[in-house]
């Protein structure tokens, strides 16, 4: 039988990361890094970790969404199997009442995800396996009755993602030992904040190609002729061989997407993420067909069902999950089949804290279980904050290793939460002191 779980804490983790604008684009031009943090402990000692991310003020409220899902935890056995996981989904979800805040988007959604997440840390860890593997070993069957098809089924049936999964299983442990041997592709967003200066985005592109990575991507959106002069500059640093992919972070109107890509096309970007408003569906097709970049979007892509749409659309050319927007690992599943129906290689959104060390799973699930494809497959790597977590990832030569630790690899430092802790922490509390806070 299933220990219970006994405990359930939440906490209100910051990073000062605007003094570097490390993170800063052109509509979050001063981020402070932040996770809505939650530990799940149960009566035998086993944990799991999960959170939300933000970029700093509103981290109360999504820490408050999560705190008000306690019932549904605290008192009940730990989720270990994938029904259990299957129905802890649901009824987070699902709930008659908090939908109503949504339904299945905003804040009350992601605090749904970091439980979710936090329960697939906890299950994972009692399996001895980390999450991407622990997903891997999963009969087609099991991954299946992880999604609530509900609202897709004029896109992917149960029946057809049944199919998917059962094609790429004869494959699946080939591609483990492949992935374990050659890890995953990766790219880095680390030369490319907007609040950079020249001097800074030329050294660090060039640093990124010294080490072994392939695409580099850079901010663009808050001034046309900057963006054109920091392209032109990034591409005189990296040569043409390497792929510069380009984020707007949902600056433009659709008549400025145009316009800007127009200008920016000479210095052959990869895509464009976020071209525009992340809801506008028809707005990122009609980028799309007028141009010849080709477009990325998906980390503030609410649910499932926005997914959907865009793959109906003909609206994206790589799908971008994030791990703590939509309803956690679940909802990324349904994801990952419906990208894999449409035949989209999904690219995960990964910089903020944490947001690497859980995505990576995804992808690797993906590679092992659902695609069986690397082809124009990355996961952006952001070189920040990974010394916060006891199970940080390893990127060598451009490849994000696989992980081999039990979990999610989202266990923070005690000390880092300590440290962190908004408005208490000791960080905060100098920054209060200096006038900074």
């Amino acid at each position: 039988m299933s220990p219970i779980v006994t405990a359930f804490e939440v906490h209100d983790i910051r990073f000062p990361t605007s003094d570097q604008l490390d993170g800063s684009d052109a509509m979050h031009p001063d981020p402070d890094y932040s996770a809505a943090y939650v530990v799940l402990r149960t009566g035998d000692g086993t944990e799991g970790h999960g959170f939300a991310f933000t970029i700093g003020r509103g981290n109360d409220v999504t820490a408050a969404a999560i705190e008000a899902l306690r019932p549904y935890v605290t008192g009940r056995p730990a989720p270990r199997t994938a029904a259990d996981l299957a129905a802890l989904y649901r009824n987070l979800t699902h709930d008659s009442q908090l939908r109503w805040l949504g339904p299945e988007k905003g804040v009350a959604h992601m605090a749904a995800g970091a439980v979710i997440n936090a329960a697939w840390d906890l299950a994972a860890t009692t399996a001895g396996l980390p999450v991407w593997e622990f997903l891997a070993r999963m009969t087609p069957e099991e991954i299946v009755s992880l999604v609530d098809f509900r609202h897709l089924t004029d896109a992917l049936t149960p029946d057809e993602a049944l199919a998917l999964l059962r094609a790429a299983e004869p494959g699946r442990a080939e591609r483990t030992a492949r992935l374990r041997a050659e890890g995953y592709p990766a790219y880095t967003t680390s030369p490319g904040w907007l609040g950079y200066d020249d001097a800074r985005l030329v050294r660090l592109a060039e640093q990124a190609v010294a080490d072994g990575f392939g695409q580099i991507k850079l901010k663009v959106g808050a001034d046309l002729d900057d963006d054109v002069r920091r392209l032109a500059l990034a591409r005189a640093a990296v040569g043409p061989s390497v792929r510069i992919a380009l984020d707007a972070n949902q600056r433009w109107d659709v008549p400025e997407a145009l316009h800007a890509l127009a200008a920016l096309a000479p210095y052959d970007p990869h895509w464009i993420e976020e071209p525009t408003s992340p809801d506008d569906v028809l707005g990122h097709a009609a980028i799309r067909a007028g141009q010849p970049v080709r477009v990325a979007t998906g980390e503030h892509g609410a649910n499932r069902v926005l997914f959907k749409q865009l793959l109906q659309a003909g609206a994206v050319d790589y799908v971008q999950i994030d791990a703590a927007r939509v309803a956690g690992v679940n909802e990324n599943v349904a994801i990952l089949l419906l990208a894999a129906k449409y035949g989209v290689p999904v690219c995960p959104h990964a910089g903020g804290v944490g947001l690497c060390e859980l995505v990576q799973h995804l992808a690797m699930f993906d590679y092992v279980a659902v695609s069986g494809s690397l082809d124009e497959r990355v996961i952006e790597y952001v070189d920040h904050l990974h010394e916060h977590f006891t199970d940080p990832v390893v990127v060598r030569d451009g490849r994000y290793a696989a992980p081999t630790a039990p979990g999610f690899s989202a266990r923070m430092r005690p000390e880092s939460i300590a440290a962190h802790r908004y408005p208490d922490g000791p960080v905060w509390q100098r920054r209060k002191e200096t006038g900074r806070a």
